[in-house]
This record gives C-alpha cells, structure tokens and sequence, in this order.
C-alpha cells in the first residue's frame, strides 16, 4: 500500500520573532546562496512580506559594502 506523507510546513522565522537587519551579516549570509544570489522562499520559508524585507535588507548590506554582490 502506498501511503503519503505530508511535508512539515516551514514556519517564518522573522514571523516567530527573529528579525533581522543589514547589519547583521552573519544571519544575512544564510539567506545568500553560494554563488552571491538571494534565496527564494522555498528555501528560506519566508512568508511574502518578509522575504522582501530579507532581500531589502540583503540589497542595503550589499551597497554598504557590507557583504560582497559575488562570491568568488
């Protein structure tokens, strides 16, 4: 018999209360993938709202300086 498991919905990690900001390069760094592009919100399991808040925050750390567009 085939039985069908139901994937664990992802629960938003900025909705259960961490948040972050462009300063905080270490979780931004989570949200990029090994080639330098933002994660979409399979991956992350960010609800609509805040993956554009992540990728505001991701565009804002970039044009500081504070993280690279590309990663060699």
């Amino acid at each position: 018999m085939a039985e069908f498991y139901r994937k664990k919905k992802k629960v938003c990690q900025m909705c259960a209360g961490k948040d972050f900001d462009y300063k905080d390069t270490a979780v931004i760094s989570k949200y990029i993938t090994e080639k330098g592009k933002i994660m979409n919100r399979r991956m992350t399991g960010a609800c609509a709202k805040h993956q554009r808040h992540m990728a505001r925050e991701i565009k804002r750390a970039r044009f500081m300086a504070l993280i690279p567009y590309v990663k060699d």
